[in-house]
């Protein structure tokens, strides 16, 4: 079985006014043994495949995300590879990704990394303008984002994403259209634009829901994707997922572009994947998962905790069997994401059993009477100006 590998490394040097993920800052000192639970946890899981008579897993795909994973010394990131080498068997194509934030990555790590595998970063940029990176608590200046690319080529990455935040208070079209043209600058071959949410449990919410910051104009950041959406298409990059963009460097008719994310289209898929790490998610045999949030939580749990069965782990804290029904529109729900690609007809039957016509009939004739989704060359796709509309889409897969 094929699968793809996500890490989470929580810590972060101060958490962002608008971040919900499990993230914390100022736990540095857990790091070394977070990293040793990391490498139990991966022997855990290992053990339990071979115990469920799997044999030795094949990964096409590892992602460290977090937090700040570039916050991890090289030694501990060589440790946890290491591991995930010894334990499963990684394709020689296996996209290895790393979240890192521009600030927290020198020449010689960025070298390392490499030398290790990494191959391919990506930088929270979120913004070339001073006073947002400031609104959004963001320690680093663009000139080290800048400089962070810079270092990044030097050590021989040729993957590289950019995330970038548009629709912040205060921003106007100008200053978007400044950020996105300076990144571009950088000739990512992938961009990440996210409009800014303001999430329950922020500091950001908090001040909104105080007064102190003004809500969020949803027609502004309306306007800012669409206007991005054509600047990309027109210097050439494919929008294939409604918040991600790559470059092609294959030209392979009918398959995603090159540089898209391989770790995320496969989650977008439906595909299995592991989630290792504190408060990390997975999904493999009909089964979702996640992991204990805190990270000394998930250090206590793995030291102490035995044998799970496979996919989980001793820091399993709640599971939630998918059944087919449920699989079926999820399977909807993650595909309709990818405004390319979409629900393939004949993929869905062959998965399934049932057609979309069987399962989905009056829904997707509802939705195309709406102009929200279109049926073209065996595929359902959103529509171009269902693009800022998914979530009204999506809501009738629930």
């Amino acid at each position: 079985m094929t699968i793809g590998i996500y890490l989470h490394v929580p810590f972060c040097k101060v958490r962002c006014a608008y971040c919900d993920f499990n993230t914390y800052a100022g736990l540095e000192g857990l790091m070394p043994n977070y990293v040793e639970a990391l490498a139990v946890e991966i022997q855990q899981v290992g053990q339990a495949a071979s115990r469920a008579d799997l044999g030795r897993l094949e990964a096409s795909s590892v992602f460290f995300g977090g937090g700040t994973p570039s916050l991890l010394p090289t030694v501990q990131l060589a440790r946890i590879l290491g591991d995930l080498r010894r334990t499963f068997t990684l394709t020689d194509d296996c996209e290895i990704s790393l979240e890192a934030n521009p600030g927290t990555v020198e020449l010689e790590e960025l070298a390392a990394l490499r030398a290790l595998g990494v191959n391919r970063l990506s930088f929270g940029v979120q913004s070339a303008q001073p006073s947002e990176l400031q609104l959004l608590d963001r320690l680093h200046t663009y000139e080290q984002a800048v400089q962070a690319v810079t270092w990044a080529r030097q050590a021989g990455f040729d993957n590289l994403n950019l995330d970038l935040i548009y629709g912040i208070m205060g921003q106007t079209l100008g200053g978007w259209q400044d950020t996105l043209h300076q990144a571009l600058d950088l000739a990512p071959e992938h961009l990440s634009l996210y409009a800014l949410t303001l999430e329950s449990g922020t500091p950001m919410q908090a001040r909104v829901a105080a007064g102190t910051l003004p809500v969020p104009d949803p027609d502004a950041a309306a306007d800012m994707y669409e206007w991005a959406r054509e600047e990309l298409a027109r210097l050439g990059y494919r929008h294939y997922e409604i918040s991600n963009w790559a470059r092609d460097d294959g030209g392979v008719p009918g398959a995603a572009p090159s540089r898209a994310c391989r770790h995320n289209l496969s989650v977008w898929r439906l595909e299995p994947y592991l989630g290792l790490g504190a408060g990390a998610h997975g999904a493999v045999h009909g089964l979702r998962y996640a992991n204990v949030r805190h990270p000394a939580a998930y250090i206590e749990r793995i030291q102490s905790g035995g044998a799970a069965p496979f996919p989980l782990s001793a820091a399993a804290d709640e599971t939630w069997p998918v059944d087919p029904g449920t699989e079926r529109r999820e399977r909807m729900m993650l595909g309709l994401r990818l405004v390319e690609e979409g629900v393939d007809e004949a993929a869905y039957q062959a998965r399934f059993g049932s057609s979309l016509a069987d399962d989905f009939g009056p829904t997707l004739t509802s939705l195309e009477h709406l102009g929200l989704v279109e049926r073209q060359a065996g595929r359902v796709r959103l529509t171009h100006r269902a693009h800022l509309l998914g979530n009204q889409v999506f809501v009738h897969f629930v």
